[in-house]
């Protein structure tokens, strides 16, 4: 019986989960074009990796092209010759946008909210450009959790990402079908596989309260092993007769 190197072990086991999310989600149909938002970190490489390959085994067929987003007005440093040699290596075509935005425009927005807002709304218009259908971002399942956790904090919501998404304004749908990979098991393939790294330098990365909130799921973990799963499971297991009504009046 063959022994699988760590490499192929992880890679299996985020592809088990990545094909659950296919599947479950219903990301996927004959003749899609998906954009997938290349970043450069390792949940991006690994999105277009694992994307790509399903798009040699799946038929009749779907296409999958990548874009860099590249604000000027952000320090963050990202080698472009780089990124696109790894969609070379994955029979991808690449794109490169560049752009820029005022962080001081909106003073009811974050300036971490106004830049990602920018970026979503390139890769929008690209799309659109391009003829896709489908844009494929590489949150993980922890993204999921955070943002759940962030959102109870500090919204009062109950809300997190949709794994699926079709857009309201866009002829366009949304699918993270890395949402039910840990971050961890991502990490791993990253140094296993060698992926190329690209300097993060974020001005507006300590306006988040993201990394809080990894330390609190790294505490909860602690608590309950499978706390992770626990959280997953709330946001599809509602139970409305235990919950208070909704009322109009604020506290």
């Amino acid at each position: 019986m063959p022994k699988f190197t760590d490499e192929q072990l992880i890679r299996r086991k985020i592809e088990r989960r990545f094909n659950k999310a296919l599947k479950d989600y219903t990301m996927l149909a004959d003749g899609d074009h998906i954009l997938v938002a290349l970043s450069g970190g390792k949940d991006s490489l690994a999105l277009l990796e694992f994307l790509a390959a399903q798009s040699r085994k799946h038929k009749p067929g779907i296409k999958i092209t990548a874009a860099h987003i590249r604000l000027r007005n952000i320090e963050y440093l990202s080698d472009s010759q780089i990124l696109e040699k790894f969609c070379n290596d994955n029979e991808v075509t690449f794109h490169l946008v560049e752009g820029e935005f005022d962080a001081t425009g909106d003073k009811r927005k974050s300036p971490c909210f106004l830049c990602s807002w920018n970026r979503r709304k390139a890769l929008f218009e690209l799309a659109q450009e391009l003829g896709c259908n489908k844009l494929a971002l590489g949150h993980n399942m922890d993204d999921f959790l955070e943002t759940l956790l962030m959102n109870i904090t500090f919204q009062g919501a109950f809300s997190a990402m949709a794994p699926t998404m079709q857009m309201q304004k866009f002829p366009l749908t949304v699918i993270r079908p890395l949402c039910l990979a840990n971050e961890a098991d991502i990490e791993k393939l990253a140094t296993l596989a060698q992926y190329p790294q690209q300097i993060k330098r974020c001005p507006f990365e300590r306006d988040s309260n993201r990394e809080e909130m990894k330390k609190l799921l790294k505490k909860l973990e602690e608590l309950n092993p499978e706390a992770r799963y626990s959280l997953w499971g709330s946001m599809t297991n509602i139970q409305p007769e235990l919950l208070p009504p909704h009322v109009d009046k604020q506290m």
